[in-house]
């Protein structure tokens, strides 16, 4: 047992003359993290493998400075890779359903659409003007007039050789018709009714068999015509392929040099020739001349919107930066994958390849692409996109509408995106495991981890690395410079939150948020420069705004409503200590601990798991302390004891195992008799061999039960009872070390259960001499005399009902 010194208790404490103020001024580049060299060489392997699946999930407490690390290390690998390929899709003018991907070298896609506006912007006046131009038109002309001269040269020879017959050809309302002729005149019906039947006859065998051949001469004519639509049709294509293939001539020769682009222009120059009379009709239409926003502005009925260029994802060549590095905050299907957009066009809904939407895994292909683990997760489908697309190597495009099938309207199939990236998932350790048992896509397709720090340990480099760290943060943040004083204070609270004397906490969010406050305290009193006591302000001011709970507890224990003594010394109670966390808050609360004792059969009642009120390591401490007064006391007689234990005015649930240590020496002072000082709190788990053991929360407990001792006076004679094991652990706040100074307040440390119930009762514990008897007067030898007694009351108890039921046969 050991009364701890300030001397044991502030060597975590650092000295403002070890440190320089932070420049004023001067801005700092990114501070490194400290003490993750393990988490940021797995970012690095994972950013420079050039393996596929080789993805990383990032794991650790938040605040860790995780995403900062992350964008640092991925930063810089991105700067050193090549920039990679643009994307874009065009139409497919076999299969408009089905959207062609265009890969062009990094900043070619913009160039290739502004190359295809300008191009049909220009077809727009040039085709309609060819077509009327005079040289066009005189071609035009030309071959109307022989089709028309070629069918009337016809009739003309049908009509002189009828003649030559006396059958005359005439043009009649419905057409042609042939008659019989005298001396050039048309036979009248009355006339030719007069004539012979032999005259009749010739002429109705003559005008039949004319009538045969100008059936065949008037069928040549649709077919000289159509000979003549087709001689125009070839007109036009040939006037229309010699401007457009002037004007494709125009399109830089590096793009012309890209085999996919030089396909795609092929494709485009064979479907404008084909349909020329798009442009005809367009310029009819339009007043305003050329109609550039057709193609700058296309939709679904656009005449031009065919030709467009869609730019999924474009890279600027000449950039300093190297390959993307994206982050998605509101990782949804759509906003993974991209998406296709749909209009309302009369009644229904349409679509084309220009309403085709990136994702960011578009945007972030060829690079790497930072997600939140949990978002991505919980949004519909996203999770399993995403899988598909790192196991195919390929960005296929669903609508969630068509996933889950909620819309039947036209939509397309556009080529999938060749995939190249390396996702990075933001988590906590817990998910990290739970995706790791149940999601067996997800060790194949995420190999490495990335497991942050939660503290470092505090030698002298790390605590030049945190110093420069913090530095740093504050010029990133524009913050007043620090003193070293300030220094010195902020990396004592880090110690604080790190709960450990040897250690630095990595949460470095806390630390800067700490550090933003603090700058504001020392505007309001006009410093140019953070000092400690801006920092201290900070501390105080952040407790204060979450210490409600707290105070509303520590008032009802002043008040009496919650039964806690400070003071006397009573059988069978002692103060247990526990902390409550509400969010990232912690404070530590003592409670009433009572044990009663009685003859029995060997059980140990506690009272909170019969109620259902005692988790499971509450309980197996309570079945650890049991073992240890079995295994200790009256081994050669039965053990008869019957004793409950309860945890008074709880109403909550009991969990944990840091309060057995308590439990036993309340078990202890009532199978004793002795007292326990009641100044005194306990926390400590306790093994079967008697050990006291480490427990967590340390410094929130000891600050609980100071607080209350402080509001009822202090007498030094108050205190806490610790683990010797929890020594290095304390970081105690300046109020109960200034009381331990003055002697007011001790923190008493003990390694077994003998030493603690000495400080307890002020009486020997005991040990057991040659003759195996402890020594008389002492705790240990009270314990075993009460429970021999018990079981001799047990055996004698047996006897007499064993004799009472013997009397009752007879």
């Amino acid at each position: 047992m050991i009364e701890l010194t300030i001397a044991d208790i502030q060597q975590w404490k650092h000295d403002p003359g070890a440190f320089e103020a932070s420049p004023s001024g001067e801005k700092l580049g990114p501070g490194e993290l400290v003490g993750q060299d393990r988490a940021s060489d797995a970012i690095r392997l994972s950013a420079s493998i050039e393996h596929d699946l080789f993805n990383l999930f990032v794991s650790g407490p938040a605040g860790s400075g995780r995403h900062a690390e992350v964008s640092r290390i991925l930063g810089d690998r991105a700067a050193k890779r090549p920039v990679p390929s643009d994307w874009a899709y065009v139409n497919n003018f076999s299969d408009p359903q089905k959207p062609r991907a265009l890969a062009l070298p990094a900043g070619r896609a913009i160039l290739l659409r502004d190359c295809m506006q300008t191009l049909i912007d220009d077809l727009a006046a040039d085709i309609p003007a060819i077509f009327e131009s005079d040289e066009y038109q005189s071609q035009r002309r030309m071959i109307e007039e022989e089709v028309e001269q070629t069918h009337e040269t016809a009739m003309a020879e049908f009509a002189e050789q009828a003649k030559h017959e006396d059958i005359a050809l005439l043009r009649a309302p419905m057409g042609y018709m042939l008659t019989a002729i005298r001396e050039g005149q048309p036979i009248k019906r009355d006339n030719y009714e007069k004539l012979s039947a032999e005259e009749q006859a010739e002429i109705d065998e003559k005008i039949a068999r004319l009538q045969e051949r100008l059936a065949a001469v008037m069928q040549e004519g649709p077919k000289l015509e159509r000979q003549g639509r087709e001689r125009i049709e070839r007109l036009n294509a040939e006037m229309a392929e010699r401007a457009v293939q002037e004007r494709i001539d125009e399109v830089p020769d590096d793009l012309r040099g890209i085999e996919a682009v030089a396909a795609y222009l092929d494709e485009v120059q064979t479907d404008i020739i084909a349909n020329a009379e798009l442009f005809l009709k367009s310029s009819e239409d339009e007043n305003d001349g050329p109609f550039p926003e057709t193609i700058r502005k296309p939709h679904v009925d656009a005449k031009f919107g065919r030709y467009s260029v869609n730019v999924m994802v474009s890279h600027d060549a000449k950039a300093p930066r190297g390959a993307p590095v994206e982050q998605e905050d509101l990782p949804t299907l759509d906003r993974l994958t991209g998406r296709i957009e749909h209009v309302s066009h009369m009644g229904s809904l349409l679509t084309n390849f220009t309403m085709i939407k990136p994702g960011v895994l578009h945007q972030a292909n060829g690079g790497y692409l930072v997600l939140d683990a949990r978002r991505v997760l919980s949004e519909p489908f996203a999770w399993d996109a995403l899988k598909r697309c790192l196991k195919h190597r390929r960005i296929s495009i669903t609508s969630l509408a068509e996933r889950v099938s909620l819309a039947s309207t036209i939509t397309l199939d556009p080529d999938p995106i060749p995939l190249s990236v390396r996702i990075v998932l933001v988590g906590d350790r817990m998910l990290h495991a739970l995706l790791v048992l149940y999601d067996p896509d997800f060790p194949e397709l995420f190999k490495i981890q990335a497991d942050f720090e939660t503290d470092v340990e505090r030698d002298s480099d790390n605590t030049a690395g945190m110093s420069a760290l913090l530095a740093s943060e504050v010029a990133r943040e524009n913050l007043r410079p620090l003193t070293s004083a300030g220094i010195a204070r902020l990396l004592d609270e880090s110690v604080r939150l790190a709960e450990d004397s040897r250690k630095f906490s990595l949460r470095v969010s806390a630390l800067t948020d700490l550090v933003c406050e603090a700058d504001h305290y020392a505007g309001l009193r006009g410093a140019e420069k953070i000092d400690a006591a801006d920092i201290e302000t900070a501390v105080e001011a952040r407790d204060r705004r979450a210490s409600r709970i707290r105070d509303r507890m520590q008032e009802a224990i002043a008040r009496g409503t919650i039964l806690i003594d400070t003071d006397g010394r009573k059988v069978g109670q002692v103060n247990g200590l526990s902390v409550i966390g509400l969010g990232d808050y912690f404070f530590g609360r003592p409670s009433r601990i009572t044990a009663r004792v009685r003859m029995g059969s060997g059980k140990l009642i506690d009272i909170e798991r019969e109620v259902e009120l005692g988790g499971p390591l509450h309980s197996k401490g309570v079945m650890i302390l049991a073992s240890y007064l079995a295994s200790t006391f009256a081994l050669d007689v039965p053990f008869s004891l019957h004793a409950s234990l309860v945890f008074e005015q709880s109403y909550g649930g009991v969990e944990g195992d840091s309060a057995s240590s308590a439990e036993l020496y309340a078990l202890l002072s009532a199978l004793s008799g002795l007292p326990i000082d009641q100044g005194l709190a306990v926390t400590g788990s306790v093994n079967q061999t008697g050990e006291v053991q480490a427990i967590g929360g340390v410094n929130h407990k000891i600050e609980g039960f100071f607080d209350i001792c402080k509001d009822r006076g202090l007498n030094g004679r108050q205190g806490v009872l610790i683990p010797a094991s929890n020594v290095e652990h304390l970081v105690l706040r300046p109020k109960v070390v200034a009381a331990m100074e003055a002697g007011t307040f001790r923190v008493i440390a003990v390694e077994t259960v003998s030493e603690g119930i000495e400080a307890l009762t002020g009486v020997v514990a005991g040990t057991r001499g040659d003759d195996g008897v402890f020594a008389a007067g002492s705790v240990y030898a009270k314990v075993e005399y009460r429970l021999r007694d018990f079981a001799r009351k047990r055996l004698e108890f047996a006897r007499r009902l064993r004799s009472s039921e013997e009397e009752t046969k007879r």
